[in-house]
Order: structure tokens, then C-alpha cells, then sequence
């Protein structure tokens, strides 16, 4: 007869001694995820632009984690760029079990006088080409002694933007919209199940979160304009979300009981999508 299996909570949550690398780890969702991988055990890496929040976010997760926090200051936005943070990481560790592509970026622009440069090709660049080189640039890392049961892991931060059409709300200036970042995080869900099937049989699990509204440098103006209450509001729990909402689901992620789930795009919006969208009153025929 074959013995019930270890499935307590320490063993099938449990994440420690993973080595992680969280991009844009250095404030938002980023920081919370990266804080709960620390204060779980692992080992976490945390890469940016700037050096000096990478500095503070870092001094601040190690406080209460098992290892110091480490960063790598770096841009993502272009090929080179992610070659650069990937051959930064190598240096310093042979293995990586999680990687967390969390950085993203957004603009805001009028519809008849939206930017090419920085309102498409950056948005893009960072959305989602960044994803592509970073998991390819680190996939023989994550592979390295990978098993089904203790698969490597990428997570990738899509948005509850990706199947919300609606471009101009009450996160950006009245007359603008954010034409780019829906169809960026679209990508990002695709993109997610691409590599998702690329990698399966590699024993390396790809799948994507799609927060909705957090606070954060993107959502500051508009949860500054409006309030938070004016946000708890249209939410069907009552707020919006926060550090344990996001760390809780990577960690799941990262951990032996989500072992046999891929290419899947998980809504962490508090239902607010069901609510988001006007119905238009019924017509008479």
C-alpha cells in the first residue's frame, strides 16, 4: 500500500532556500513579492534601473529574511540591457529556480497625439520583449537538476488590463489614455503561454499573474486624484490590493503544490472585473 504523500503546509508551500530574481524588484508589487520570498527562505535578486531604491528596498526585505537580499542594477528595455542583468546574475549563481519578470511601465497620452517612442516602442520593450530575453537568456539556469515535481519557474506580470478593453479611466488624466499597455499585457498573457509550451519539457513552468489595482508608482495619480476610498469602492471586497494578495500567489507558484500548473493567467482583481464594465440599458424593437 502506497503511503499518504507529506502534504502539510510546510511542504507544499514551502519556497526556502530557492534562489529568485524578481526585475523590478525594487519597489510596487515587485518589493512585496520579493519580501515575501525573502521572509519564506529563499534567496532573492532584485533588479532595476535605479540603483539607489534597489539600495533602500534591499536594506529594507533583508530586515526579516533568512538571506541578505541582493540587487542588480540594470534596463530591461532592450536586448542588451537584459543580456546585461542575465550575465550580472551568472556571476554570481549557477542555479535559479524562480524568475519573476514584474518589470512594466505604462503611458499616458491623448488618442490623437499618442508618442511612437515612448508611448508604443518602449511600453512594448519593457511589457514584453523584456520577458522573451530575460527567460531565454536564463533558461539554462532554470532547467539545471529541474524534475517535474520541482520544476524551474517563471512568473510573468501581466495586468487585468490584458482582457479590459477600456484604454482611458480614472488611472490617467482626463483626455489620455493608456492605448499601449492593454495590448502590451495582452502580449505578455500569449507570450506566457508560449513559453509555457516551449518549456514543459524542459521541467520549467511558465505562468502569469494579472493583478488588478495595487498601489504602486504606476497607480500613484490616480489613486492621488481620486482617494482610495474612491477605488474601495468599485471593489467587490472592499479594497484594493496588498502585499499578501501578490506574494501569497508567486509563492504558490513557486512552490511544490503548484508543481503540474502551466501557461495558465491567474486574475488577482478582487472580482472588480465583473463590475468594471456598463451594461447599456435594453433597447425596445
Amino acid at each position: 500500500m502506497t503511503s499518504t504523500p507529506d502534504l502539510t503546509i510546510s511542504s507544499l508551500y514551502n519556497v526556502r532556500d530557492k534562489i529568485v530574481l524578481v526585475t523590478g524588484g525594487g519597489s510596487g508589487i515587485g518589493k512585496m513579492m520579493a519580501a515575501g520570498f525573502a521572509q519564506n527562505g529563499a534567496k532573492v535578486y532584485i533588479a532595476a534601473r535605479k540603483e539607489k531604491q534597489l539600495q533602500e528596498a534591499a536594506a529594507d526585505i533583508s530586515k526579516s529574511s533568512a538571506y541578505p537580499v541582493k540587487y542588480i542594477v540594470g534596463n530591461v528595455a532592450s536586448k542588451a540591457g537584459c543580456d546585461a542583468i542575465v550575465a550580472a546574475f551568472k556571476k554570481q549563481e549557477s542555479k535559479l529556480h524562480v524568475l519573476v519578470n514584474n518589470s512594466g511601465i505604462t503611458w499616458g497620452a491623448p488618442y490623437n497625439d499618442f508618442p511612437e517612442e515612448k508611448g508604443w516602442d518602449n511600453v512594448f520593450n519593457v511589457n514584453v520583449k523584456s520577458i522573451f530575453y530575460m527567460t531565454a537568456g536564463l533558461t539554462d539556469l532554470l532547467i539545471k537538476d529541474a524534475t517535474s515535481f520541482d520544476p524551474g519557474r517563471v512568473i510573468n506580470i501581466s495586468s487585468t488590463a490584458s482582457v479590459e478593453p477600456q484604454s482611458e479611466g480614472p488611472l490617467s488624466p482626463e483626455g489620455s489614455g493608456t492605448w499601449s499597455y492593454q495590448p502590451s499585457k495582452a502580449a505578455v498573457n500569449h507570450l506566457t503561454s508560449s513559453l509555457a509550451v516551449k518549456l514543459a519539457s524542459q521541467h520549467v513552468t511558465v505562468n502569469a499573474i494579472m493583478p488588478g489595482l495595487f498601489p504602486s508608482k504606476m497607480t500613484a495619480w490616480g489613486i492621488d486624484q481620486r482617494g482610495a476610498s474612491g477605488f474601495n469602492d468599485q471593489q467587490p471586497t472592499g479594497r484594493f490590493g496588498h502585499p499578501q494578495d501578490i506574494a501569497g500567489l508567486a509563492i504558490f507558484l513557486s512552490s511544490p503544490a503548484s508543481s503540474h500548473i502551466t501557461g495558465t493567467h491567474i486574475l488577482l482583481d478582487g472580482g472588480s472585473r465583473y463590475v468594471a464594465q456598463a451594461i447599456a440599458p435594453a433597447t425596445k424593437l
